[in-house]
């Protein structure tokens, strides 16, 4: 039975992508296998045990597992609160145990991490490294583009994991950025040990979320064309521009939400003609009766928000980075990507399966 522990550099790196793409690739080939989610950050939202994203996951894999043993160890307010306060004891020997159940009869185990492989869990003795190392396991590390790559961190990643690192799988690479990739960063990880086992490049759908999610993760509401809420964002503009300049950068981003003042009339206007998928309106100020003729008429919902059009552009940069992988057809695009991109003959080289 082979164990990969997905880590990663950082947190939102892709870790339920590579997970369930894995899985997926795994059982097409014949293959039982499991999965486990040792330290979940996402309690279930009917108080139940076990975690949100590990219960999406199972789901995904077509596994029908006991919550409390995929996720042994939930952090909520009241575990943080005892983990500060108190001596909590050692937590591993139950995940240990619980791994120990779930890996009977499987020929491979899918561990997900949280957050970053080095840190997350650090204060209650579960970081990744201890985790992975305390299951037997391989350690696949996932590196997102964000701003650069985290080419230090993950040789630090090898230096503390050792054979044990079966590799790095690049996520999230834009196009302009790839060259350097190609030709100095991921030559520069081989020569110091660490295998480049796929280079995923960026994809807009990957970041897309439908309207009716965003407004509810920007805290507002659909006040127009509710019927076309599913629309999909892959981007945001902010509309604090004049029109002749807001006009020339929202042609070239078709897919972009605008973020504009409620009392913008004007770029609200174009921005609706233009066929945006979406307007957000800040300031907690309600548009005229033109705007909202037009927004019926164009079927383009418009998002009421309270807050400030910087604050509002500040999280749907949050937003569009870390929005959950939970919509299928996202899924099903997803895995595709990761398909095209592994080299999952060199994988299972690294993991000692041929």
């Amino acid at each position: 039975m082979v164990g990969i522990y997905i880590g990663s550099t950082t947190g939102y790196s892709g870790k339920n992508l590579i997970a369930m793409s894995l899985g997926l690739r795994f059982k097409k080939l014949g293959l039982k296998v499991g999965y486990m989610k040792p330290v979940g950050a996402m309690p279930r939202e009917d108080s139940g045990p076990g975690d949100e994203d590990a219960m999406f996951l199972q789901e995904v894999l077509g596994l029908r597992q006991n919550p409390a043993l995929v996720t042994p160890v939930v952090v909520t307010r009241e575990f943080s609160r005892r983990a500060f306060c108190s001596d909590i004891g050692d937590l591993m020997p139950g995940i240990v145990e619980a791994y120990g159940e779930l890996s009977q009869g499987r020929d491979v185990m899918i561990i997900a991490g949280s957050g970053n492989l080095l840190g997350s869990g650090t204060y209650c003795g579960l970081d990744g490294v201890n985790v992975s190392r305390a299951l037997g396991a391989h350690v696949v590390l996932i590196d997102r583009y964000q701003n650069e790559l985290k080419y230090d961190y993950v040789l630090r990643c090898e230096e503390a994991l050792g054979d044990n690192l079966a590799g790095v799988i690049l996520n999230d690479i834009p196009e302009h950025y790839r060259p350097e990739v190609d030709e100095l960063i991921a030559p520069f990880l081989r020569r110091k040990g660490v295998e480049v086992l796929g280079i995923i490049a960026s994809d807009p759908i990957m970041s897309a979320i439908k309207v009716s999610d965003l407004a509810e993760r920007l805290g507002g509401k659909v006040i127009s064309a509710h019927h076309k809420a599913d629309r999909v964002v892959e981007d945001f503009l902010i509309g604090t521009m004049q029109v002749e300049n807001f006009l020339a950068h929202f042609i070239k981003h078709k897919n972009s939400a605008i973020i504009v003042g409620g009392d913008r009339s004007d770029v609200q206007l174009v921005a609706l003609e233009g066929s945006c998928p979406c307007l957000i309106l800040t300031g907690n100020l309600h548009p005229n009766d033109i705007i909202l003729t037009r927004s019926e008429v164009l079927q383009t919902p418009i998002i009421m928000v309270r807050e400030d059009t910087f604050a509002v552009a500040k999280k749907m940069e949050n937003i569009l980075s870390r929005h959950k992988l939970r919509d299928m057809i996202k899924v099903n695009h997803g895995v595709q990507l990761v398909a095209d991109a592994l080299d999952f003959d060199l994988l299972r080289q690294r993991l000692g399966m041929e």
